[in-house]
């Protein structure tokens, strides 16, 4: 009696399965939000625009680029997670995304709940550099030098939170030294300081410290990827100068509101890859200092789990809190 029912219910599921792999093929029909966590001019926003270029050529619709700027990421994600999950609203994000749910306990949304991931676009080691008098030589030099005196050492960051505050309270918590942590309004002021000489460490992203360490305004003295940058071949990553285990990327991940076609998903994935690979959009991202990286939807969602898990450690374990 039952299998009228059931003949009709899988011939309804076949139906709609049908009717979402088709809505992706034919996906988009219209243009696509791409909302940026951050003002324009960032590593964020230029990744954003690298991409939004290529994929309204391959795609044939327009990617247009929304910076959403504030609280760290937040007024971006949020608005991101109320959308409709149809591919129409995307969103490039920064490390924040995995430092956000433990540095801000109360987020208006769940951020392992709220989105799709699609891909991680890229990883972007950093340096660990000082001024140029100061006198370690190496990153084992200032881990003895900061053994010898504790607290006495200062570094610079770009705000409570931020990727090089959290960068240098790593470096403390895995060579077991205590280090004076500055705060700035951002990491050009940081910089700037660091190379005046009134704080001497500072973790500099690769793309704007490049420049300072080859003309000898700062002292590079380890990299924070796993391997060696080619940027910089001679450095040191930070676990072969004498912190094992230490390894920091910044990054950028590309994901939806939760609940968008998984066709629509795999079919972002695909033309991301490719345009991630055109020989423009790689020099561009080479001159960065850029691991190109664009993982599969399940491998970034694995990516951002654990470092979800990373930094919540990191946080609780240096007791951080947001002014």
């Amino acid at each position: 009696m039952f299998a009228k029912p059931l003949a009709q219910a899988i011939a309804f599921a076949a139906l709609a399965s049908a009717g979402v792999l088709a809505h992706a093929q034919e996906y988009p029909t219209k243009p696509v939000r791409l909302v940026v966590t951050y003002p324009p001019g960032g590593g964020a926003d230029i990744m954003a625009r690298l991409i939004a270029q290529k994929l309204s050529v391959s795609l044939g619709q327009s990617f247009v680029v929304e910076n959403k700027p504030g609280a760290s990421g937040q007024i971006a994600a949020l608005s991101v997670a109320k959308s409709a999950p149809d591919g129409y609203t995307l969103m490039v994000d920064a490390s924040s995304y995995a430092v956000n749910p433990t540095l801000y306990p109360k987020l208006p949304y769940d951020t392992q709940k709220a989105f799709a991931p699609i891909t991680t676009l890229a990883l972007f080691p950093n340096m660990l550099v000082t001024s140029p008098d100061f006198p370690a030589k190496s990153a084992k030099e200032l881990v003895a030098m900061a053994k010898a005196k504790p607290g006495a050492i200062a570094y610079a960051s770009s705000g409570n939170g931020s990727a090089q505050h959290l960068s240098g309270e790593l470096f403390k918590q895995q060579a077991g030294i205590d280090l004076q942590h500055i705060a700035y309004k951002g990491g050009g002021p940081a910089m700037n300081d660091v190379i005046a000489g009134h704080v001497p460490v500072f973790f500099a992203n690769m793309a704007s410290g490049l420049g300072h360490v080859k003309s000898g305004k700062l002292k590079a003295l380890a990299s924070t990827g796993a391997k060696r940058s080619p940027n910089m071949p001679d450095l040191p990553t930070m676990a072969e100068a004498g912190v094992p285990g230490y390894e920091v990327y910044e990054w950028n991940v590309l994901v939806a509101p939760a609940g968008t076609p998984p066709a629509i998903i795999n079919k972002l994935h695909a033309e991301v890859k490719k345009a991630l690979a055109d020989k423009d959009v790689k020099e561009r991202l080479d001159g960065l200092g850029a691991e190109i990286v664009a993982t599969p939807p399940a491998e970034t969602e694995k990516f951002l789990n654990g470092q979800i898990e990373k930094w919540a450690r990191v946080v609780k374990a240096g007791n951080i809190k947001v002014d």
